[in-house]
């Protein structure tokens, strides 16, 4: 944890957004020799962001690649936005903000990689996880204690639902 972040902000939050790879995957793309692709992603994670849709956080989804995978996950979480083969995720990512009517502090951004540095700069809030990119952590706020795609972006979630007032037995 680089930082602790108020309760004030985390409440603030109408919006989590996040990369994919290395965020909620940690970071493997499995491709087979006939080109099929598969990805491992978490189901604690995956509780999480059902949990943050039930209580009225938008999510969303900014990939720099198009992925089959992505797509599937996603629509079984009922991620609302799902953006891919974007890599500048800041114009995505501000794009989304407007679309939505929020401003940057209505916002968390999760990315791992220098291509998620602006964006993480932007938000409200900037999270990535103990093993990213330099350039990703210098410009995060908040460091994950758990690692990327085992249970990182619901240590997030936790942390916006509990500022919201929602908790949940352990």
């Amino acid at each position: 944890m680089k930082a602790l972040i108020s309760s004030d902000r985390w409440a603030a939050i109408r919006l989590f957004a996040m990369d994919v790879d290395g965020i909620l995957t940690d970071g493997t793309v499995h491709v087979s020799s006939d080109g099929t692709e598969s990805k491992s992603f978490s189901i604690l994670d995956g509780m999480g962001l059902v949990r943050l849709g039930k209580h009225g956080i938008a999510t969303a989804w900014i990939s720099g690649r198009l992925s089959g995978a992505t797509t599937v996950r996603a629509t079984e979480l009922k991620i609302p936005h799902l953006v891919q083969g974007r890599v500048d995720k800041i114009t995505a990512l501000r794009e989304l903000a407007t679309t939505l009517g929020l401003n940057a502090a209505q916002i968390v951004y999760m990315g791992d990689d220098d291509i998620d540095a602006p964006a993480l700069r932007w938000a409200g809030i900037g999270v990535s996880v103990p093993d990213a990119m330099p350039a990703a952590i210098s410009a995060s706020v908040y460091i994950t204690r758990r690692p990327a795609g085992r249970g990182a972006v619901r240590e997030v979630c936790e942390h916006i639902l509990a500022a919201h007032g929602h908790t949940f037995p352990a």
